[in-house]
């Protein structure tokens, strides 16, 4: 057992300048096979005495560490780089270490080799995706302000860190190189820690304002920029002593780079361009490229520069868009970003020992130029922001928000310690310092930017509210590509025309996680002013979701479409949506079910947190809001030469009304005939003619007195639409007197398959709404489709009807149904009928001469 134990280190040997002569010496055991695995506990020995099960149980405790970490920072809203060094320095010999069993036992000196090195294995698969999913040409489009202040908020910290290092040389630092030890300390007190920054955005709601896209374009070029500098501070720090050295160094280092932009990415066009249309890359190209990326590291560390340079140059040549790239993410992504990584970040806490750090002086002076290079970014990006006309507490905010630290200043202090121009005690200081720093940029940014509230807010909160021909303002959620087809089609049949425009926020809701790619999509999606000039950023993002949207654009007339990205967690997006309605004076929100249809026509589930998302969008929205239930609507859609036959199904209150709103516009598209039915009781009607009814044909007229609450609204809508429709042969009215529920559904289920869609209102439980409709909520399985959304969507009805479910906006929901407010509504509505009446006529000529847009041709489809 003697010589199976036996080790011999052969840096002791180095260290001796011992060098072996005789067949003895040169047969000195260096390595022992049966010290990797252990034999198992009941022979008497200790599994952690040996590698494999010591590296295991050492993963295993970094992971769940960190895990509870993140959990208990989570109220605090920090970020999980946070989580990841805290763990390694509670695991480390600060706290843990101390115990003599613990450090030992569990994180010996001799395994360190074994974890650092797959710690830096990770690093070097991490870059190589920051660099796949990166994409070079954003730095063109984020405008000279953003590249202005992310030079503003470098250049002033990168100076106050070396100068005041340079000053206090002899006190920080002992026995380093002075040059490289400046250098290393601008670069870690001047850069920004991108996904870090994106995640606090996404985290306190500000990634789709004006101060989250300007931090997020500076902090693109200041995250760039941060990678040259390192570059250019490890060729430096290699060769400080040899100026011939350092130049070779630099120029292989170009050679490479030129090499990777002009042979590799060419090839990896090519890869990408031969994969067909939803097909994924075989395994065997996935492990040529991987294999790449080891090559790419040994080749920068052979000629001088770290490894984790090659990947990331080896990452940029690989095209951000395609399939190669997704399928890469998807492959690697998760693993590195969730095992790799988090042990990266606890190494830098297991090098981070506190008991290192002896003279008071040295600490505080650490400290200072810690915080006087912040005070500097932060004063450098208030100038600058200021300069740009940006309020003074926005300007402080992104100020704050550029001193985020994470991935970058840490490698940058790992490096730093490595290639020793940072002694141990500097290293704990800055790292301690710089989670700190972090830390607080949540707390501070939060206190110091309040968002000011409009003054007066928008008052076209809905659609019947809307003035005739007004342009309507609509925000269309997407979750997948399935649900841009539908989305396209009902924008197209609610009739966009010059007289009536659509503006359309194509919204792409994406959930926040840990991935490096979601942070990438806030990066590709922002831009430094929200104007049109983003909107390239935007499809280069996700081209299979707004390029569709822009060739409807462009095809169609009356129509604009600006394409936006969120990310945030399901269980906060809701507010992300209300504000963006609130921010662009959306009059009504359009959502997709949580479901989808499947080959055989049934309804599965997506995912079901998209279920919740609905329900609090319904409460909360700051305007109308539709479900669309999509089962054929954009095959439908994009048949030519076809009609659309749709329903509405009134049964009265507000939701049905706004629904009848909804409506109007889709009667004026010439591809559409609407047939409206209102559901009736026996003792709500009553025959006779009304004075000022007009019968068309296909309509039939019945007055009845005010026999529930709001029966004057609702028979005034009516009214008005019929009026508004007078000899349209494309529309239909008619009533059915039913006595309960049971009817109402027997209707419904006779008329199933002689329309494409219906349309209906939610029927909130404490609006006005027809007594017919309250047995039905009992037995309702989808509360947010309301009663009547949830018979049209059960299994055993058609599965060819799409529905639309239409939530109206009204400032207070009683059960009295709004009868507080029936005389001004009845004003308001008796007084902008005779506008919408005047304009009859003109909207009638020209609504039919309007040219709609054929479908498949706004996706590029050709028959």
């Amino acid at each position: 057992m003697a010589t199976e134990h036996l080790t011999v280190v052969r840096a002791l040997d180095t260290a001796l300048n011992f060098t072996p002569t005789t067949d003895e010496e040169k047969g000195v055991v260096c390595y022992s096979p049966t010290m990797i695995s252990s034999s198992g506990m009941w022979q008497g020995v200790s599994p952690l005495n040996f590698s494999l099960p010591l590296f295991i149980v050492q993963i295993s405790v970094i992971v769940v560490v960190t895990r509870i970490l993140v959990i208990l920072l989570k109220p605090f809203r920090q970020p999980r780089v946070i989580a990841e060094i805290i763990a390694g320095v509670i695991l480390g010999p600060s706290v843990m270490g101390r115990t003599k069993q613990w450090a030992e036992g569990v994180f010996p000196r001799r395994s360190l080799l074994t974890l650092e090195t797959v710690a830096h294995l990770g690093l070097l698969y991490f870059l190589f995706l920051v660099g796949v999913q990166m994409d070079i040409a954003i730095i063109r489009q984020c405008g000279k302000r953003a590249i202005v202040i992310a030079g503003a908020g470098m250049a002033l910290p990168f100076l106050i860190g070396t100068g005041t290092s340079f000053i206090f040389q002899n006190h920080i630092s002992i026995n380093v190189h002075q040059f490289p030890c400046l250098l290393f300390m601008g670069v870690s007190l001047s850069v920004t820690a991108f996904p870090v920054l994106a995640r606090i955005l996404a985290e306190i709601k500000l990634a789709n304002s004006d101060l989250g896209r300007m931090a997020m374009s500076s902090g693109v070029v200041n995250d760039m920029c941060a990678w040259v500098l390192l570059a250019l501070t490890l060729t430096v720090c290699e060769t400080h002593q040899s100026v011939l050295a350092s130049l070779w160094v630099l120029l292989s280092g170009i050679a490479f780079v030129l090499f990777n932009f002009f042979l590799v990415r060419p090839l990896m066009w090519r890869v990408s361009h031969r994969i067909p249309d939803g097909e994924s890359i075989t395994d065997y190209q996935v492990c040529l490229i991987l294999t790449g990326v080891m090559l790419a590291g040994a080749i920068t560390d052979t000629i001088g520069l770290h490894s984790v340079f090659g990947a990331f140059v080896y990452g940029l040549a690989i095209p951000n868009s395609g399939p190669l790239a997704v399928a890469l993410v998807e492959k690697l992504e998760d693993f590195v970003t969730g095992l790799f990584l988090p042990l990266f970040f606890a190494i830098s806490g297991l090098r981070t020992n506190t008991t290192t750090v002896k003279s008071p002086t040295a600490v505080a002076l650490l400290v200072l130029v810690f915080v006087l290079a912040s005070i500097g970014k932060i004063v450098g990006t208030t100038v600058m922001a200021a300069f740009y006309n940006m309020p003074f507490r926005e300007g402080l905010s992104l100020g704050f928000l550029m001193n985020s630290r994470g991935l970058v200043d840490i490698i940058v202090l790992n490096i730093g310690r490595d290639k020793e121009v940072l002694d141990d005690q500097s290293f704990a200081v800055l790292v301690l310092v710089s989670v700190a720093m972090t830390a607080l940029v949540i707390p501070v940014v939060t206190s110091v930017h309040r968002q000011s509230r409009r003054l007066v807010g928008y008052k076209r909160r809905n659609l019947e509210m809307s003035k005739p021909d007004a342009e309507i303002r609509l925000l269309a959620c997407v979750h997948g590509p399935r649900n841009v087809p539908s989305m396209i089609s009902l924008i197209d049949l609610a009739n966009p025309t010059k007289r009536s425009p659509i503006f359309v926020y194509a919204l792409h809701l994406i959930e926040l996680t840990s991935r490096a790619s979601s942070m990438l999509v806030v990066h590709n999606t922002t831009t430094p002013n929200s104007t049109r000039h983003g909107r390239n950023m935007s499809i280069s993002a996700s081209p299979h979701f707004f390029s569709a949207f822009e060739n409807y654009e462009q095809h169609a007339g009356g129509v604009s479409i600006q394409p936006l990205t969120t990310v945030s967690p399901y269980s906060t997006m809701h507010e992300d949506v209300c504000l963006l309605a609130e921010d662009k004076h959306a009059a009504i929100i359009v959502l997709p079910f949580h479901k989808q249809q499947t080959v055989d026509g049934g309804l599965e589930t997506i995912n079901s947190a998209i279920r919740q998302l609905n329900e609090k969008i319904l409460s909360s929205a700051p305007c109308s809001v539709a479900v669309l239930v999509d089962r054929g609507l954009s095959f439908s859609a994009s048949r030519p030469g076809t009609g659309h036959n749709a329903a509405l199904l009134f049964f009265g209150g507000p939701d049905d009304r706004e629904a009848v709103a909804f409506a109007s516009r889709m009667v004026e598209n010439p591809s559409v005939s609407l047939k409206i039915i209102r559901f009736l009781r026996p003792e709500d009607q009553q025959s006779g003619s009304s004075p000022n009814a007009t019968n068309s044909p296909g309509m039939t007229t019945v007055v009845s007195t005010e026999s529930y609450p709001g029966r004057n609204l609702d028979d005034n809508c009516l009214k008005e639409f019929r009026a508004r429709n007078q000899g349209n042969s494309f529309v239909g009215y008619t009533e059915k007197v039913v006595n309960n529920a049971e009817e109402v559904v027997s209707a419904i289920r006779y008329m199933e398959s002689m329309h494409q869609i219906y349309i209906v209102g939610r029927g909130y439980k404490n609006t006005s709404g027809s007594p017919l409709t309250n047995g039905l909520q009992e037995w309702s399985e989808y509360a947010e489709l309301g009663p009547i959304g949830d018979v049209l969507v059960m299994s055993d009805f058609t599965k060819t009807v799409s529905v639309l479910v239409v939530q109206q906006y009204v400032t207070e929901r009683t059960s009295a149904g709004g009868a507080a407010t029936a005389a001004s509504e009845t004003q308001r509505l008796s007084s902008r009928q005779k506008q919408r009446q005047s304009s009859n006529a003109n909207r009638s000529m020209s609504a039919k001469t309007e040219t709609h847009v054929d479908v498949p041709a706004a996706f590029g489809i050709s028959r």
